[in-house]
């Protein structure tokens, strides 16, 4: 099978056993990549007591730990989606991989805290350049809807999989051996991932520079982001009416409203108009707005009360979250292609997003001296419904991607995600402090006035929910479950 986009040039046929077993190999490359980037997004939050301690970060120096891996990763994606589809998609998979890793060790080996941060904005870089690209490859390789449900659930169960390993692994690390190990075993991992896409990924020479090259709508889009994904996180040290804030946030969307215009009238534009007709596109990509903005809120907001109010250590609190990265992986792995084949995505879905909202709803009435088995483990239960929402989402936001733009709606997908999530920590914890703080004022006791906050954003977060549900409901089209083939049930999906 040969074709300029995405294709193998090993001689393979897309019927023979030898490529199905390399499309299998290549998703869980793939599948490899997003646990270390997701991985190493959880693992830093529990050292950075450690960190700070060690190479004498201030207290507003020391968010710059995380906060330098995040801006390039949220403004470089859409950019590197684009530059997939026209580069080649392995390759630049495997030089985010290679920057990625190689940036790890950098940040292991630190001693002080500009080159700590120098190495985390690199990881961001690579993490942007590699995981831009992942499901552009992915929907390249799986073109039967089944197979492809079937594959977006396994790489939806390692991403789950990730936020919780990490935690775990970094009280694990840093208790047992140094801060210093949370980013060197990545470098085992990267390696590896490497060495096995080599032979696991096909090649793809890509369109080449000339078929999008948009120079100036790239300068726009990357600054655009970078300095909005700034505005939001550094947004609890400002506030948000303040002149650093308004001021930042209105030149980031002028950038990105010059982006659009050009995007309109460019000869080769970086992300054509066309791509953004799709409803269904449109619709999905607004409810992972809102979605990753209530469900990575909640990970970090829950973890917050479980440390401050319950008195869990940073170990004890990857434990107790255990349970819902579990059953999330659980969801999406086992039920969620089975359920997407035999309802279609929208029912799946609604279904999903049903349950997170009640998840959040269920978190406003937790009490100051909660008991985990009553009122903390039915939440991470039913958190599950996150199993069924993230594929349904992934397979609406690359329903319309053909061969020469897969790498951008990949991009554009994780822009999404990125943003979401760090637009919806900053709105979040900010306003649980700000009730906080008043409640404090007012003379409450501290474990009550902080209890009262994380209500106040489990609140926000069902609300979200809510409306992600009414945008599903009202808003996205139906569309058909995939017909079996004559070989399977509705419901049997093989490997």
């Amino acid at each position: 099978m040969s074709s300029r986009h995405g294709s193998t040039d090993r001689g393979q046929t897309a019927a023979s056993p030898s490529f199905l077993r390399s499309r299998w190999a290549a998703l869980g490359v793939l599948s490899a990549t997003m646990l270390m980037t997701i991985l190493d997004g959880s693992i830093v939050t529990v050292a950075m007591p450690a960190i700070q301690r060690d190479l004498g970060f201030s207290p507003g120096g020391l968010s710059w730990v995380v906060n330098a891996y995040l801006i390039p990763l949220g403004g470089l994606l859409l950019l590197a989606g684009r530059l997939g589809d026209l580069l080649g998609r392995r390759t630049l998979f495997l030089a985010g991989n290679t920057l990625f890793t190689a940036a790890s060790v950098l940040a292991g080996a630190a001693n002080g805290p500009g080159l700590l941060v120098a190495a985390r904005f690199l990881q961001g870089v690579g993490s942007a350049l590699a995981s831009a690209v992942v499901l552009g490859i992915l929907v390249t390789l799986f073109t039967d809807p089944r197979e492809r449900t079937r594959a977006i659930g396994i790489f939806s169960f390692t991403g789950a999989a990730g936020a919780s390993i990490g935690q775990v692994l970094g009280g694990v690390l840093t208790d047992a051996l140094s801060w210093h190990w949370i980013f060197l075993i990545n470098l085992p991992i990267g390696v590896a991932t490497v060495l096995l896409a080599l032979p696991a990924l096909p090649r793809d020479r890509g369109a080449g520079l000339s078929a999008g090259a948009d120079a100036a709508g790239a300068l726009l889009v990357t600054s655009g982001l970078m300095l909005g994904i700034y505005t939001v996180v550094k947004v609890e040290r400002y506030g948000w009416l303040s002149a650093h804030t308004l001021g930042l946030g209105a030149v980031s969307l002028v950038l990105l409203a010059g982006f659009a215009a050009r995007q309109a009238t460019a000869a080769n534009p970086l992300m054509p108009p066309r791509f953004l007709r799709s409803r269904t596109v449109s619709v999905a990509y607004a409810v992972q707005l809102l979605t990753l903005s209530a469900m990575f809120s909640f990970q970090v907001v829950v973890a917050l009360y479980m440390q401050k109010v319950l008195g869990y250590g940073a170990l004890d609190t990857g434990l107790a979250m255990l349970p819902a990265a579990v059953a999330i992986g659980a969801v999406s792995l086992l039920a969620s292609p089975r359920l997407v084949g035999r309802f279609g995505e929208r029912a799946v879905l609604v279904a999903g997003l049903v349950l997170l909202a009640a998840a959040m709803i269920w978190l406003t009435a937790v009490p100051v001296d909660a008991d985990y088995v009553t009122d903390l483990l039915p939440v991470f239960v039913l958190v599950a419904g996150a199993g069924l929402v993230i594929p349904a989402l992934t397979g609406l936001g690359m329903s319309s991607a053909g061969p020469q733009d897969a790498g951008l709606a990949s991009g554009m997908l994780t822009t999404v995600q990125q943003v979401g999530m760090a637009f919806g920590v900053a709105v979040l914890t900010t306003l649980a402090a700000a009730r906080t703080e008043r409640l404090r004022a007012d003379g409450r006791p501290e474990p009550a006035a902080l209890t009262s906050g994380y209500h106040l954003a489990f609140a926000v977060s069902a609300g979200l929910l809510v409306v992600a549900l009414a945008l599903t409901l009202f808003a996205l089209r139906r569309r058909p479950a995939p017909a079996p083939r004559e070989s399977e049930t509705p419901t049997s999906v093989t490997i």
